[in-house]
């Protein structure tokens, strides 16, 4: 028994001071990279750029020194900003001596992916060279690869070239069968948001719009590649009609899709020969991340700075709101944003602001309380927007009083509409569950909003008129904004969709062009010479989700995961009581793939 005790009680000191000793390790480790955060990385000689392109390409990522861990060491596809700010700096750095692009089969919104292309074609021009190579090339991944100087595929491999297309759900008749339908009110023949939950098909006027906006994007693509690749774009044309992808390899090279068919021995091989290493020393590769904070030869620090703020993803009015687009991702806190602007404002040192515009819209009235911001800011010093992705609705109402808006070619932008949701679930609860309702009231219309019942005419008549002056308001920002009359507003508004490109041609946006390119209309507006670039709001640090309470963040992707594609739809029905009742959005999800 004594030897029992003894055993016991050794076994438990033992497991007491692994513990402690796992924990300060642990703690040290953690103080280490909270240290590391943000240092300036160095840049040895015969360097490549290698940019990982699988995985869906953002506006801005959360630094996460645990993912290369939960991923066997690889690294994951950085956010746009890290992306386009490595590649400048390595176009840039004597000691870089050309970049490498792999597993290129990443997804993104058409823009975004155009403005990472575009910040490879201006490298090109340091006469350094890109090369390409990957087991499968997403059409995506294909477009960013194309302007590369050498793309390889593995023998086995395929190129997804085939065109694009939107397939939108319509939930209609599978909400009747549980007894939800939505009562919609909105201004705008092109406002399609509502249509997936009152319709069962595409309207005749989005089915125009979508068809529009879709091939003012695909001829963009087509005219890029045709370019890069010397192929003609009926060439291009044929080959996504065939879906190539279905094809043999050797087809990719016979089409001039791809140079070579390789495997990433010889990959690694080819990189060494231009590198003139021998073939038993390694090659020197250095990430996204590193190059990004890599110190910049003769940088100086200006007084003056050029801010770009980014606004990205569904506009709420509190951080407390459910929002059925951003899900578990970033929202544009109208509340913060505003404190934000004010703050660049009253900043002596920021003398122009390039408002970063990512969202397809939100809640109405949070996005006239930013366009009043933004009018104050303007007041004070310029303020220019460059639009990412999505600028649409709502993202076109913060934008629209800017000084100067750029757009890439393929941002689908304007979506100048309101619209009104609100569900019936009467008889869901009353028929279906069987619950009863009875009321008093004072006055005729105490109990508006109520489960018991569907809105009455009046009401109805109320929630249209509110809609319909939401939309006088927006459509008189956007005249005051952009300088025009209020008919030649409302005639390309309606909630049409247009892309960047034909936007320009409606006097909707001032110029084709990058994040980049915003920066320097804006320092040219304040008449700088020299300043610094800053970014505004600073990125959450990676430790700061060890921290917080994460529990309805793990909920929300645990019924993203279950519902899949239906998420959206269950998760808007959810947050109703949540949403401001007006919304200046575009359909949820634009769908192109």
């Amino acid at each position: 028994m004594k030897s029992f005790i003894k055993y016991t009680l050794a076994c438990l000191l033992a497991l007491v001071l692994f513990t402690v000793v796992t924990t300060i390790i642990t703690l040290v480790s953690f103080a280490g990279m909270m240290a590391s955060d943000g240092m300036t990385a160095s840049v040895k000689d015969n360097t490549i750029l290698r940019i990982n392109l699988g995985g869906a390409l953002e506006e801005q990522t959360q630094d996460d020194p645990f993912s290369s861990l939960m991923n066997n060491g690889m690294e994951t596809v950085a956010g746009l900003q890290t992306l386009t700010e490595a590649i400048q700096k390595a176009k840039e750095n004597e000691h870089v001596k050309g970049i490498y692009l792999e597993n290129a089969t990443l997804g993104g919104t058409p823009a975004t992916v155009q403005e990472l292309r575009q910040a490879l074609t201006d490298f090109k021009k340091s006469g350094k060279f890109i090369v390409a190579y990957s087991d499968t090339y997403s059409q995506s991944g294909y477009y960013i690869a194309s302007v590369a100087d050498k793309i390889l595929l593995n023998p086995e491999g395929m190129v997804d070239w085939h065109g694009l297309a939107s397939q939108p759900m319509f939930f209609k008749d599978a909400m009747a069968k549980v007894g939800v339908r939505m009562q919609v009110f909105k201004v705008g023949t092109f406002k399609s948001a509502v249509e997936p939950y009152i319709n069962t098909e595409m309207s005749e006027a989005n089915r125009e719009q979508v068809n529009s906006y879709l091939t003012s994007i695909w001829n963009s693509m087509l005219k890029d590649i045709s370019a890069a690749r010397k192929i003609d774009t009926d060439k291009l044309n044929t080959l996504a009609d065939e879906y190539v992808a279905l094809h043999p390899a050797q087809y990719m090279v016979d089409s001039r899709l791809v140079d070579t068919l390789s495997y990433i021995d010889g990959v690694k091989a080819y990189l060494k020969q231009k590198m003139d290493v021998k073939e038993d020393e390694s090659l020197n590769f250095i990430t996204p991340k590193d190059m990004a904070n890599a110190e910049i030869p003769g940088y100086k620090e200006q007084d003056d700075k050029v801010a770009v703020y980014y606004a990205v993803g569904d506009i709420v009015q509190t951080s407390g709101n459910v929002s059925p687009m951003s899900g578990n991702g970033p929202q544009i806190v109208g509340e913060k944003v505003i404190d934000d602007l004010r703050a660049l404002r009253e900043d002596k040192n920021v003398k122009a602001v390039v408002l970063r515009v990512n969202s397809g819209g939100g809640s109405a009235y949070a996005s006239e309380q930013i366009w009043r911001e933004v009018e104050l800011l303007k007041a004070e010093k310029p303020v220019v927007v460059s639009m990412g992705g999505l600028a649409a609705s709502g993202g076109y109402y913060i934008s629209s009083g800017a000084n100067k808006i750029i757009a890439e070619p393929t941002t689908l932008t304007g979506s100048i509409g309101i619209f009104g949701m609100v569900a019936d679930m009467s008889e869901l609860i009353t028929q279906k569950v069987g619950v009863k309702f009875d009321v008093v009231k004072t006055n005729a219309l105490s109990d508006m909003g109520t489960m018991a019942r569907p809105m009455n005419a009046e009401e109805g008549q109320l929630m249209q008129s509110m809609v319909e002056r939401g939309y006088e308001t927006f459509t008189g920002r956007v005249a005051m904004g952009r300088k025009m009359k209020i008919e030649d507003v409302k005639a390309i508004a309606e909630g049409r969709v247009w892309t960047g490109e034909q936007a320009k041609e409606r006097g909707l946006v001032d110029q084709l062009g990058n994040l980049d390119a915003a920066i320097k209309v804006a320092a040219k507006l304040a008449k700088l010479e020299k300043y610094n670039r800053v970014n505004y709001p600073e990125p959450e640090p990676w430790y700061q989700s060890l921290l917080s309470d994460k529990k309805s963040g793990y909920m929300e992707a645990e019924m993203r995961d279950m519902l899949g594609e239906y998420y959206t739809t269950f998760a808007l029905i959810r947050s109703l009581k949540s949403q401001d009742r007006i919304q200046a959005r575009l359909p949820f999800e634009p769908n192109i793939k």
